[in-house]
């Protein structure tokens, strides 16, 4: 192809240097306005997960005063975060093999469907089940939008797309609360999953109109066993940690149980990644240093972030008397600056190509702002709480985004898809156990306050841990045991956020080794500094198809414009033909 291409070239040379008019260079490709157009439909569908996960945590203490109790109040996250993590991998594999196009719209089929019959769930039991089978298909949902995006954009300019992403992202977890409360007290909490459907067809049209990718041939295989093993050893690591403590002592034969099967799958899980044709997750991959520090920030992140937002509102209509939709309303001084910097940021990366001081800020401002929010108690106004929550939104804001674009852009070409599941992988477990460890530790010490306050007795009139969490339930009760309850999850509250204050200090220091790799853009990168393990220079496969179907980075410059109106320096004919848009 380079050789045809390069005739092509001497031919019109040839004929401008005889007088004659060159012949027009071929169409630059996919405007960028059809590009924003794509991605567009990207967020939409990935908006639904994030709706999804906002929603339901102002629904939360409705659902459990409905359908059950407080014990079971973290197996509604968890069990979605469980499948998403288990399900990441294989649909990166699956957009590999098969195309990312077909496995993007059968990833929104799935999720909508456990939207629906979530709403329609008539016990926790079932609840549960069903947000397992909704978490299966969003877990397709983040991989494949990060992936035809790294399909679609340079790195270099996927930084601004990837701030509008964000931008999305912090909308849906703005909007979530606020149309989750408002849906909880109107219409029900089931409405909060059957919205999905409406924004799950507009997703599916738009995608189904506008993304046309290139067809895979369909080879290759998918690593069962491997997937099987991590499966094993994520879930039986998230029931340790869930029941640990609660449900059994930590000494049980249950609990040792769980933690010996979770060695022995992980430890056979490396062994099959590292002997299998294809695995599901190249170990070799973890030797980029930026690549391995950012699973660890993801991992964090997913902790912190999927527990602010289950825990948050507990607090706010637990102790501050907040409604259903005014809990939504008191998270927006964290999801505010969270969208806020993260466009700032993203912008800013496009513009000049550096990011590396940005998750050193966002490492120092998460810690402080779950520090600040731990003191909270039954005394703190609603301003205050306010503030410290906003410290957390602006950490959070400058690494959220990031930590997908710097794993991307630290890999090869070949291994974005990798790269790209990988990060939404650690991120999910991260959430996962977050969830789990933070609910175990929350009803464990909401059951020991109010026990220690009321006694056995006067501790069972909020049955037991408490099955009653929102304000309209709690104001029913006797004034002794409200006011003991509210300390109780304020109790609750200040020990799973110090924790995560604990655990992010490990997300600054993280942050001060990653090192600055040159964003791959419309030039040819400059070398990478040794030991990072970054993708070569890619110019001389300029257009060629990567082993993902990727199209490498110069090559999709030209058929983006790289930012500019005229497309020039863009490939011969027949290069850029791997992605198209819908015009």
């Amino acid at each position: 192809m380079a050789d045809s291409a390069q005739d092509q070239d001497r031919e019109q040379g040839q004929e401008g240097a005889g007088g004659q008019a060159p012949q027009a260079a071929p169409p630059p490709g996919p405007r960028q306005r059809s590009v924003r157009v794509t991605m567009a439909a990207l967020m939409i569908a990935v908006m639904l997960a994030m709706l999804d996960n906002m929603i339901i945590g102002t629904a939360m203490p409705t659902i459990v005063g409905e359908l059950g109790g407080l014990d079971h109040l973290s197996w509604v996250v968890t069990a979605y975060a469980l499948t998403t993590a288990a399900s990441t991998p294989l649909w990166g594999k699956l957009g590999d093999m098969y195309g990312r196009k077909g496995t993007f719209l059968a990833s929104i089929v799935i999720f909508l469907a456990g939207s629906v019959t979530s709403g329609a769930a008539q016990s926790m039991e079932q609840l549960i089940g069903f947000r397992a089978l909704q978490g299966l298909g969003a877990g397709g949902l983040m991989v494949g939008a990060m992936s035809i995006m790294a399909d679609l954009v340079s790195p270099r300019e996927r930084g601004k797309y990837m701030g509008m992403m964000a931008g999305v992202m912090s909308v849906a977890m703005i909007g979530g609360p606020l149309v989750g409360g408002t849906l909880t007290d109107h219409l029900g909490w089931r409405w909060a999953f059957y919205i999905n459907v409406p924004l799950g067809g507009v997703a599916l049209a738009a995608v189904i109109t506008l993304l046309h990718l290139p067809k895979k041939p369909g080879g290759g295989r998918i690593d069962y066993v491997g997937a099987a093993l991590l499966t094993t050893a994520i879930t039986a690591a998230v029931l340790v940690t869930s029941w640990g403590g609660t449900e059994y002592d930590w000494g049980s034969g249950v609990i040792l149980g769980l933690i010996a099967l979770a060695v022995a799958t992980l430890a056979g899980f490396l062994v099959v990644e590292r002997r299998v044709a294809e695995p599901i997750m190249p170990l070799g991959i973890f030797r980029n240093r930026n690549f391995s520090l950012i699973t660890l920030i993801g991992f964090l992140l997913g902790f912190v972030m999927f527990g602010a937002m289950t825990f948050l509102p507990l607090f706010q209509q637990a102790v501050q008397g907040a409604s259903a939709t005014n809990s939504g309303l008191l998270l927006l001084p964290v999801l505010l600056p969270m969208m806020l910097v993260s466009v700032v940021t993203g912008r800013a990366t496009t513009a000049n190509g550096k990011y590396r001081m940005y998750p050193i800020i966002g490492g120092a401002l998460i810690p402080v702002g779950l520090f600040l929010i731990a003191q909270m108690d039954v005394g703190t106004s609603r301003l205050t709480s306010g503030l410290y929550m906003a410290v957390l939104g602006a950490g959070m804001g400058f690494l959220m985004q990031l930590t997908m674009l710097i794993a991307q852009n630290s890999v090869e070409m070949k291994d974005v898809g990798v790269a790209s599941s990988s990060t939404t992988l650690f991120r999910t477990i991260g959430g996962s156990f977050g969830v789990a460890l933070m609910g175990t530790i929350f009803a464990d010490r909401v059951k020991g306050s109010m026990t220690d306050q009321l006694g056995a007795e006067g501790a069972g009139a909020t049955g037991g841990a408490g099955a009653q969490l929102d304000a309209a339930s709690l104001a029913k009760l006797p004034d002794a045991v409200r006011n003991a309850y509210e300390h109780a999850v304020a109790d609750g509250t200040n020990a799973v956020f110090l924790l995560g204050a604990v655990l992010t200090v490990v997300v600054f220091v993280a942050a001060w080794f990653i090192e600055e790799v040159p964003l791959r853009g419309g030039e040819a990168p400059a070398e990478a500094p040794a030991g990072t393990g970054s993708a070569p220079d890619l110019a001389a496969d300029s257009g060629t198809v990567a082993d993902t179907g990727s199209v490498t980075d110069s090559g999709m410059d030209a058929c983006v414009g790289a930012g500019t109106e005229s497309g020039a320096g863009a490939p011969p004919a027949g290069t850029r033909e791997s992605v198209s848009i819908e015009k």
